[in-house]
């Protein structure tokens, strides 16, 4: 691995070009060599990979012109971030895919109608994992059941991420994640769920998750992370 520091018109690169990977990390810009990972065809790649195809075929086949135009319509008004921190403007078939892959992924039926509301839904800065217990592989999550309902567009749930679990000593982590599953409304009413875990732990073990808010019209948050959980103690 290279460190790097860029000039000449250069600020910051990230991603692939002639077998390199750009990257940045907290101690600075890096080029890497690409390596093509092993596809191991698991059953939750394979599932995500239908949902994903079923999806940009109903984009084309089931929504109308219109459909498909209010979509692009929400699109140009949600600004997000690029991988280099860059605002950008997604098209209205990506946040469609974005959206109701999300809502596939959680066992529910696509939405056609692009949401009305311009705008992403904010982050829950209140949600906390406040238990676990080793004996039945479990996290139980605290959330704000007063913003449940906020901005006139209420939750529909919030999706929830876990990390691999990692050494105790580590301080941060960016991946990989997986699906867990999602507190619902009823439970985000109730201000706590217990979920079960994606990855098995283990006591001596820290733990992070990664949570996206869904309203009931599919507008989805961007990702954050929730506090680390350290695994001090069997439950």
């Amino acid at each position: 691995m290279a460190l790097v520091k860029y000039g000449a018109g250069i600020i910051q690169m990230s991603g692939s070009i002639a077998g390199d990977v750009h990257a940045r990390n907290r101690f600075g810009n890096y080029i890497r060599p690409r390596t093509k990972p092993v596809n191991p065809h698991s059953a939750r790649q394979e599932k995500i990979r239908a949902i994903l195809s079923y999806l940009a075929e109903y984009w084309h086949t089931e929504l109308t012109a219109v459909q498909r135009g209010l979509w692009d319509t929400y699109a140009a008004a949600v600004a997000t971030k690029n991988r280099i921190s860059e605002t950008i403007h997604l098209t209205g078939y990506n946040h469609f895919i974005r959206s109701n892959c999300a809502q596939k992924t959680m066992g529910e039926t696509e939405v056609d109608a692009a949401p009305t509301i311009l705008s992403l839904p904010e982050k829950d800065p209140d949600l906390v994992c406040s238990e676990e217990s080793i004996a039945s592989q479990t996290f139980t999550f605290t959330c704000d059941t007063a913003g449940w309902t906020a901005d006139g567009d209420p939750k529909f749930g919030i999706m929830i991420a876990q990390g691999k679990p990692q050494l105790a000593s580590r301080n941060t982590f960016h991946g990989p994640w997986r699906y867990m599953d999602f507190i619902d409304s009823t439970e985000g009413a109730a201000g706590t769920a217990t979920l079960a875990a994606a990855f098995a732990f283990a006591l001596g073990q820290k733990v992070w998750f990664q949570a996206r808010i869904i309203t009931d019209s599919v507008r989805l948050s961007e990702p954050w992370q929730v506090d680390p959980r350290d695994i001090v103690a069997d439950v």
